[in-house]
């Protein structure tokens, strides 16, 4: 599932306000690396359009990931302050919105409630990332026989009712950024 259903799903019309607002949208020209591997980042970017290879070492012709419109990029060094485990490039000419490390700071220190949707996204996306890794990996089970878990192909109700607000705030955002 893309990062920023996750995001727009637990923010409200007030903090995708603010994200539209103080965010810097920004083109990428392909081959244009956005955040080096290693390299302090002043942003978190929001993917508009187009599409990045996320690659790591010297690895640059094998992509550990494609992400594309709607995807969220370099928010983990800003939420633990390390630099980027990984190198993230235009594949072809791309919009990002940017949004300034320090405006996002001040946002999470001034507004708790933003901090506090905010935070529980993160945590949602990365609970949802450790439970594919693990079913990948082969960890996971494939069914449970308790009615209250859901199989893997299932989808929470409650998920699916934020993903279908979050994908229209995504769509407001585009409306906002990316004028027809």
């Amino acid at each position: 599932m893309r990062k920023v259903l996750f995001i727009l799903g637990e923010l409200t019309e007030q903090d995708l306000d603010w994200l539209v607002t103080r965010g810097s949208p920004q083109t990428a020209v392909r081959g244009r690396a956005i955040i080096v591997q290693g390299q302090p980042i002043d942003s978190m970017f929001i993917i508009l359009d187009g599409s990045f290879a996320v690659v790591a070492g010297a690895h640059e012709d094998k992509p550990l990931a494609v992400v594309g419109s709607g995807e969220i990029v370099g928010e983990m060094s800003l939420v633990d302050q390390g630099p980027p485990s990984a190198t993230v490039r235009a594949r072809e000419d791309s919009r990002v919105l940017a949004i300034a490390r320090a405006d996002l700071e001040e946002k999470l220190r001034t507004d708790i409630g933003f901090n506090a949707r905010f935070h529980r996204a993160l945590a949602l996306f990365l609970a949802d990332r450790l439970r594919n890794t693990f079913r990948t990996m082969g960890q996971g089970s494939a069914f449970s026989l308790r009615e209250d878990v859901l199989e893997d192909h299932e989808v929470d109700p409650a998920v699916l009712d934020k993903v279908a607000i979050a994908g229209l705030r995504f769509e407001t955002m585009l409306r906002r950024l990316i004028p027809d």
